[in-house]
């Protein structure tokens, strides 16, 4: 095979995968004239159509769809087989791309990966924050942060922060004016401010639960946000009631800025976890960070880690 045969087929997964020229250009920080010329060359060398192009994307045709089953596992095979050869440096090198959500990446990840690139300064780590739910394998992702709730069941997954709990608050002023609720039923006649997801799209249900017996509430109020730093000014603001982790809100609660509610129906739920789908092709860089990341806390066993 020649060299501008693999340089053609590179670009065609890149373009296929990023469903744009524009994107796939990025990625591969070439022209978007000079991807055109590499897939019309392809398409002319194969004798087949592989793309579909539209005003707003690209798509790949059967055939295109065929070749594309056919260039994943290779080149997967082939980028896990490069992060093998790192191994063979002195100093650990290499790339890391982390999904998480603003707030993890703010309390545990930052901290760890300070410590990590500072010991080993030829590691490169990208983390993106999204506080929706990302397909780590398909936007090509080494390993996301989540809740360990929110973590698919066939990831490996490893336990890098303490239990943690979601907890209503507000500002005094409007405890004030509105009262305070007493169970998770009055928060219907309470202004709430809601949470949205930005990938699942729907708008978060507030989760309690007391002795066993646990409760989805849907609540209404006046705004809508898709960033917990929002939401915690708006509850200052004293505009109403928000729920989010005790850990993103305690600094405010400490000032009097804001007051923690319904404390008996906020039980403890397992923290954050690392997930990534397979060790087979760890790299020694990745094995660092996870060692980095990892909780040790004695009286916290972690037994929820799934790496078997």
């Amino acid at each position: 095979m020649r060299r501008e045969d693999i340089a053609d087929l590179t670009i065609f997964l890149a373009v296929a995968e990023e469903g744009s020229f524009t994107g796939a250009a990025n990625r591969l920080g070439l022209s978007q004239s000079g991807l055109s010329h590499s897939i019309r060359r392809l398409e002319d060398r194969l004798g087949l159509r592989l793309l579909v192009r539209t005003t707003r994307s690209v798509a790949p045709t059967d055939a295109g769809e065929r070749l594309l089953e056919i260039l994943q596992p290779a080149m997967n095979g082939i980028e896990g087989r490069l992060a093998e050869l790192t191994a063979l440096r002195q100093t650990p090198a290499g790339t890391i791309r982390i999904s998480t959500s603003e707030h993890a990446a703010q309390a545990i990840l930052w901290p760890a990966v300070d410590r990590l690139i500072a010991k080993y300064p030829d590691i490169v780590v990208e983390i993106c924050t999204d506080n929706g739910f990302i397909d780590i394998v398909a936007d090509r992702f080494d390993a996301g942060v989540r809740l360990g709730e929110q973590v698919q069941k066939d990831m490996i997954a490893v336990r890098i922060g303490p239990r943690m709990r979601m907890i209503p608050f507000a500002s005094p002023h409007y405890i004030e004016t509105h009262g305070a609720p007493l169970t998770p039923h009055d928060l219907a006649r309470h202004r709430c401010i809601n949470l949205r997801f930005t990938n699942a799209g729907g708008i978060y249900a507030w989760e309690f639960e007391k002795q066993g017996r646990a409760m989805h509430v849907k609540v209404e109020g006046p705004l809508v946000f898709n960033r917990t730093p929002l939401v915690i000014q708006a509850a200052i603001a004293g505009h109403g009631i928000g729920f989010l982790l005790e850990d993103a809100v305690a600094p405010w609660i400490q000032k009097g800025a804001l007051v923690p509610l319904l404390d008996d129906w906020c039980e403890p739920f397992d923290g954050y976890f690392l997930y990534y789908p397979s060790r087979r092709h760890s790299s020694p860089a990745f094995k660092l960070l996870v060692d980095e990341l990892r909780y040790r806390e004695r009286d916290e066993p972690a037994a929820h880690d799934r790496e078997s």
